[in-house]
């Protein structure tokens, strides 16, 4: 082979060597760029044990004060001024309305002058009878008329003092269904106000008799009612107790109902007579029950489920029997083991058998921005320098100055 041939071959084999290598490098490239592979799914998970919670029937119920006093006037006339603020505090003899006067001073008056005439009148009458200067009938009838004059005396200062409405009790008041310069009268348009009281507060129910027979021994009785609990509007649980103070003797036979009614603390009147809560009869105790929150509890028409984590970190649906809520939760009476993991959020994006990254709940899952990583923040080993003692003694002065 000439040199020129020789050439030729050499440069046509660097030339494809070059070529493979700039492929390869584009190859690289385009790998580098495309998207990264996507790992599991971050999830929150529960560990189930089992618990002991008492159990319970629960009923819509409503609230009422423990007094609800009716403010009446007993006297007619106009209303000259309301001397309360209406929904506050006030206590038993306090005034809270101001009838116009005037004409019960005059009734006062005059009742007072015709009672001092007709006791002067009966003690004349009893010197003259004495002496049989007159019949005895003539005395006796002075002597009614003057017990007439003295009862009517006595009256007109009741009705007096009835100008001014007192609070029958103490209590919150409610608004004021008469305002200054409206025209009071005895009878059904005397009501001004009510006055409720709110520590305690009552609550009242009733149950069916379907209800009654799940109690232990299928009858309710004073001694099978361990306690009382409220379930307020916003699901939240009232933080006190209640006990029983009225449970009725006979059923409704219209509706099928016990009435009962439970008392409640109310120190800071969170309770307003007319609420709609939930009344929750503690009867006893069940045992061996899981709680698990109510989002994490799905419904289909076959059955409730639950999503768990298996062995290998995957999505396992896993069906359970519910028996009622506790707070947040539903109690869950079967289907489930000590140790199962539960999910508890991004429930709309499992599929069954779907790999998850498990992790407890406010711990970020492995790899997001704030999780612990292992050896993270430890400095690196420094490393022995294994030169001779000759070659570091060699090392440039700027070197060691820096060192």
């Amino acid at each position: 082979m000439t040199h020129s041939a020789s050439f030729r071959a050499r440069s046509a084999l660097l030339a494809a060597a070059v070529a493979a290598a700039l492929l390869a490098g584009c190859s690289g490239k385009d790998e580098q760029a495309g998207p990264p592979p996507m790992g599991p799914m971050p999830v929150t998970v529960l560990d189930m044990q089992p618990q002991t919670i008492p159990t319970s029937v629960e009923v819509m119920a409503q609230t009422e004060g423990a007094r609800e006093s009716e403010v009446r006037a007993r006297v007619g006339g106009i209303i000259v001024k309301r001397m309360y603020q209406e929904g506050s505090q006030v206590k038993a003899g306090q005034p809270l309305f101001q009838i116009d006067r005037s004409s019960f001073e005059i009734a006062l008056a005059e009742a007072q002058a015709r009672a001092e005439q007709t006791e002067r009148e009966a003690k004349r009458l009893q010197g003259l009878a004495a002496a049989k200067a007159i019949s005895q009938k003539e005395y006796d009838d002075a002597v009614s008329n003057n017990a007439l004059a003295q009862a009517a005396l006595r009256q007109a200062k009741l009705n007096l003092s009835w100008t001014t409405v007192t609070a029958p009790v103490s209590g919150t008041t409610g608004r004021a269904l008469k305002s200054e310069g409206n025209l009071v009268t005895v009878g059904s348009d005397s009501l001004l106000t009510s006055i409720y009281q709110l520590n305690p507060i009552w609550v009242r129910f009733s149950l069916s008799e379907s209800e009654i027979a799940k109690l232990p021994g299928g009858r309710l009785t004073p001694d099978s009612v361990k306690g009382v609990e409220l379930v307020l509007p916003d699901g939240s649980l009232y933080p006190k107790t209640g006990k029983l103070n009225f449970l009725a003797s006979t059923i409704d036979p219209v509706l099928g109902t016990q009435q009962l009614r439970a008392e409640f603390a109310n120190p800071d009147a969170r309770l307003l007579p007319g609420q709609f809560v939930r009344a929750r009869l503690l009867t006893g105790q069940r045992e061996g029950v899981y709680l698990v929150p109510q989002n994490a509890v799905l419904q289909t028409a076959e059955a409730k489920l639950v999503m768990t984590v298996d062995a290998e970190n995957k999505v396992a649906p896993r069906p359970v029997q519910t028996a009622e809520w506790r707070g947040k939760d539903w109690v869950i009476t079967g289907g489930l083991q000590p140790g199962d993991k539960v999910i508890v959020d991004n429930l709309i994006k499992l599929r069954p058998q779907m790999p998850v990254a498990p992790h407890a709940p406010g711990v970020p899952p492995a790899g997001a921005p704030g999780a612990k990583q292992p050896d993270a923040g430890k400095p690196a080993p420094a490393t022995p320098d294994a030169r001779p003692a000759s070659e570091k003694a060699e090392q440039p002065a700027a070197t060691q100055g820096k060192a």
